[in-house]
């Protein structure tokens, strides 16, 4: 009877305890299968923006290098296409220059040449540049020149027919060049400045300043003439022939040997110190003058 309620309370409580689950191992296998798909479709993605982006990047790159190569390529085309400057057509005088009311001031702007003028040009200032030589070319246009100022250049050389056109010209300023000789005057000079040259007697000719009738001041010091330029004219009224090499005078230098009532009106200045001469050697060389020169006299 025992063994029959026993078997009765098993069927009772049978249909109430459930199986235990399954272990876990194909849930385990999916979800690592689930982290292997989710983690290669990371590195998928990665990959693909890492490399489209970069495949982009370079195709970028390589339109920014063409563009810039297009760039330049249109640079060089265009600086190709202009033709090179002239050293005198860089630009017009007055530019380079300053002008003003028939005046040309081109100085200190290291031109090598005489800049083109303007017809009108009546005073060039063309002082402390790199000029070394004056053609007739320079002026041939320009006829109406007064005064020229060459101071500081590096003259060496000027033609002889350079200033024969230039009949108005009144001052005439070669100072501080290279001069070892002058050339032919033009007639109507009143103020002609060589000074700080290397003038010796022999690039200075015996008629270079006879004709010069207007000519009041005259100006070679600090050159190397061995003697006085010969006829001097009447018109001098200062001549300044300071630190040369002149050794020796003559009663014609200045005077006139033969007339003993001579006698030079216009003379104001005449220096001659620091050269070889004892002026007072040579006393008849100064009876016409109101003044005596400047100079050792002992």
């Amino acid at each position: 009877m025992k063994s029959l309620q026993s078997a009765l309370l098993l069927l009772l409580f049978v249909p109430l305890i459930k199986p235990a689950p399954p272990p876990l191992q194909h849930s385990r296998n999916t979800y690592d299968y689930g982290t292997d798909n989710f983690e290669e479709t990371l590195f998928t993605r990665d990959y693909e923006d890492q490399y489209l982006d970069g495949k982009n990047i370079k195709e970028k790159e390589s339109m920014i290098i063409s563009n810039e190569k297009s760039l330049q390529l249109q640079k060089d085309e265009s600086l190709t296409s202009v033709p090179p400057k002239k050293e005198n057509d860089e630009m017009p005088t007055c530019l380079l220059c300053v002008c003003l009311s028939g005046s040309v001031y081109c100085e200190e702007v290291d031109i090598e040449v005489v800049p083109p003028l303007p017809k009108e040009s009546a005073y060039l200032y063309a002082r402390f540049n790199k000029i070394k030589k004056l053609t007739a070319k320079d002026f041939a246009e320009i006829p109406n020149l007064r005064r020229l100022d060459f101071t500081g250049n590096l003259i060496e050389d000027i033609e002889d027919s350079t200033f024969s056109k230039l009949s108005l010209l009144e001052e005439l300023t070669l100072a501080e060049n290279q001069l070892v000789k002058l050339p032919v005057l033009p007639p109507k000079l009143t103020l002609f400045n060589a000074k700080y040259n290397k003038l010796k007697s022999r690039g200075v000719k015996a008629n270079t300043f006879k004709k010069l009738s207007n000519l009041s001041f005259l100006y070679l010091d600090h050159n190397a003439l061995e003697s006085v330029p010969p006829n001097l004219p009447e018109s001098l009224r200062v001549i300044h022939l300071q630190f040369n090499n002149i050794t020796s005078i003559t009663d014609d230098t200045f005077c006139k040997a033969n007339d003993t009532r001579y006698i030079r009106n216009h003379i104001e200045e005449i220096r001659l110190e620091g050269n070889p001469i004892i002026l007072g050697k040579h006393p008849n060389s100064f009876i016409c003058l109101k003044r005596l020169p400047v100079g050792s006299y002992f």
